[in-house]
């Protein structure tokens, strides 16, 4: 999202093609969970950082990020707990609305593995352009675009308003470069078979050393392909390696924002998504899976939210005395003992 999008002349309306996906892994192949957070709690967890800023993210955006546009609490709808971020009209600091923005730099940050994140987008007609993302680690010592940015999934560009799909229209991208007027860019638009707006959306990244791929609710749809893939070829140019570049720790970003080169909409009253009152991004999880692998890192300042356990009861079969406790990780199934997790069939899991 910081970045000037002038430069960026990929992308396009492409039709989606429901056939078997063959850029990507299946679903679970060989990935555990190392990390989850629910968003369960009152106040925002300590490895994320409020960003406090009105100076329109290089992008022309129209909102002032403060501590206001971001809360914990509960989706009206589901009753989800979720990280809320809210887009308010409203004059604050010389503009005319608020927002929230959230990162993990310098807190939480990993490289390889596959992200997914369930998500509630608001309504974006027109102006709003939410956004989940990620940049390299390094960037208070190298800056953007030389840290390298991955934008899993953003809403709201203005190619959909003629046509009225803003409700489905949506891209996955990558800007790297060696100054902000030299980006080099890969981006790919889709208009979705369904609205991805107003209910939770299950958005995934599968990351590894040679490729990238985006999926929308793969859990639902697996035989859809990637609305963006792209791969991870080296250079010459150190600004623009992007093997070694996008083979770095990268922290999470996310946010709402309202207006600027991506909606093409600069004034507020242009604004209609915010006509009736604040609009929400609401964020029910987000969970990072990895294989082990070279390569792979992992870091966070929070321990994982993800396992929930209770006993099983196999302590008192055939009179076995060892403790046991069933454990949740992410919707599966599995049985502790020992200090070792197992699955259903008997199998080790790392």
């Amino acid at each position: 999202m910081k970045k000037f999008y002038s430069l960026l002349l990929l992308f396009a309306t492409l039709p989606l093609m429901v056939v078997a996906q063959n850029n990507a892994p299946a679903a679970d192949d060989g990935y555990s969970l190392v990390w989850n957070m629910d968003f369960t709690g009152s106040s925002l967890p300590a490895c994320w950082n409020i960003e406090t800023n009105g100076d329109g993210g290089g992008n022309n955006e129209l909102q002032y990020y403060c501590s206001k546009g971001v809360s914990m609490g509960v989706e009206p709808v589901t009753g989800k707990h979720c990280l809320i971020l809210t887009a308010t009209k409203e004059d604050y600091h010389n503009r005319n609305c608020t927002s929230g923005r959230v990162n993990s730099k310098g807190k939480l940050y990993y490289t390889y593995g596959k992200i997914e994140a369930r998500i509630k987008f608001p309504n974006t007609a027109n102006g709003l352009w939410p956004a989940f993302w990620q940049m390299g680690n390094n960037f208070d010592q190298v800056g953007w675009p030389r840290c390298g940015e991955t934008d899993i999934i953003e809403l709201g560009h203005q190619n959909a308003f003629g046509a009225g799909t803003q409700d489905r229209y949506f891209n996955g991208a990558m800007h790297v470069g060696a100054r902000w007027d030299q980006v080099w860019s890969e981006a790919n638009s889709v208009t979705w078979p369904y609205s991805v707006e107003d209910t939770f959306h299950i958005i995934t990244m599968y990351w590894t050393p040679t490729s990238i791929d985006m999926f929308m609710d793969h859990d639902a749809n697996p035989g859809y392909q990637p609305y963006f893939h792209a791969t991870l070829e080296p250079n010459d140019d150190a600004n623009y390696n992007r093997k070694e570049i996008f083979g770095k720790p990268n922290f999470i970003i996310a946010n709402l924002a309202v207006g600027g080169n991506f909606p093409g909409i600069f004034s507020i009253n242009q604004i209609t998504a915010l006509a009736n009152g604040p609009r929400s991004m609401y964020i029910d999880w987000i969970r990072i899976y990895q294989k082990g692998e070279e390569g792979e890192t992992f870091q966070s300042n929070v321990p994982s939210e993800a396992i929930e356990e209770e006993p099983t009861g196999l302590e008192q079969v055939q009179g076995n005395k060892v403790q046991s406790t069933k454990v949740i990780r992410g919707g599966q199934l599995l049985i502790r003992r020992d200090g070792q997790l197992f699955d259903m069939l008997g199998n080790i899991i790392r």
